[in-house]
């Protein structure tokens, strides 16, 4: 099921939905509008309801933020302690043999973050499904309604490896190093600074290039574009035999770039956790316009 591709069609979950050893995950989180004058960019609403409404059967559900991000701090959706992320993922029944395969609604995003924190872990036996569960109900595939019944506790003994998350500091080293590129996965006109920006001053990173998140999906299908179509959006970019430094408002579209790019064989992979969100309001820090 898991190969490097890292992708699991409907057809092949649908064939393998009784195996004792899935591990079924709906990761949707929804970002509703924050109150007038608030300080914070957004409201992170687990997608509870959508999957109580209809998932896949014998899924479980994953709240990103209410479990698995770190609670102290403003910031939303950044990694937590290992000992968190342990605990939180051996609660919902991962172990080292499990099969997990990750999938979410509009967007896969919420998947491929989830996908890229466990890969952070050490653990490589997660997919994410194409297509989500749009696909799914698209092909007329059944549904299962009401809460989760989860599955049995599991232990999650973590394997942290280094380098999948940088700092600010971090990013800041690396101006004018050849050998690095920064990529933003936000649309083009927050890129260029021509929108307001939910995270505070608009525009980029300096230096950074522009291949948003949604230009590697498919608008109709909600599936991944077809890996030589996202090699000619990497390369447009000159994103070739580099390290690269993704980010976007809360580190969480990024990881979409980061799973395309895990695809086409790239392994120099990591992700600013903090993005825009700290970026942005950060009047030290240096910003691009045009």
């Amino acid at each position: 099921m898991a190969t490097r591709d890292g992708l699991i069609t409907t057809a092949e979950l649908a064939d393998i939905l009784h195996q004792p050893d899935l591990r079924l995950f709906d990761c949707t989180t929804y970002l509703e509008p924050a109150p007038e004058g608030s300080g914070v960019p957004y409201i992170a609403v687990p997608g509870k309801a959508t999957f109580e409404a209809g998932h896949v059967a014998g899924a479980d559900f994953l709240d990103l933020q209410g479990e698995f991000s770190d609670p102290n701090t403003e910031l939303r959706f950044m990694m937590p302690h290992v000992g968190q992320l342990e605990a939180a993922f051996g609660h919902h029944g991962i172990g080292p043999d499990s099969r997990v395969v990750l999938y979410s609604i509009g967007t896969p995003m919420w998947a491929t973050r989830f996908w890229w924190m466990l890969k952070s872990l050490g653990f490589d036996g997660a997919s994410v499904l194409d297509g989500g569960l749009d696909k799914w109900k698209a092909e007329g595939r059944p549904l299962e309604t009401g809460p989760a019944k989860g599955y049995p506790p599991a232990t999650f003994a973590a394997k942290p490896r280094t380098g999948f998350f940088v700092s600010k500091n971090d990013v800041l080293a690396t101006r004018g190093d050849q050998g690095t590129v920064t990529v933003n996965a936000l649309g083009p006109q927050f890129h260029a600074g021509l929108e307001p920006s939910r995270y505070g001053r608009p525009g980029r990173i300096p230096g950074s290039v522009n291949v948003p998140a949604a230009t590697l999906l498919d608008p109709a299908t909600k599936t991944f574009v077809a890996p030589a179509e996202a090699a000619a959006r990497f390369a447009s970019q000159g994103i070739s035999n580099k390290r690269v430094i993704a980010y976007c408002g809360g580190g969480i579209s990024a990881t979409v770039d980061l799973f395309q790019l895990h695809r086409l064989g790239y392994d120099n992979l990591t992700l600013y956790d903090a993005s825009m969100g700290e970026w942005a309001k950060d009047e030290t820090l240096p910003i691009e316009r045009g």
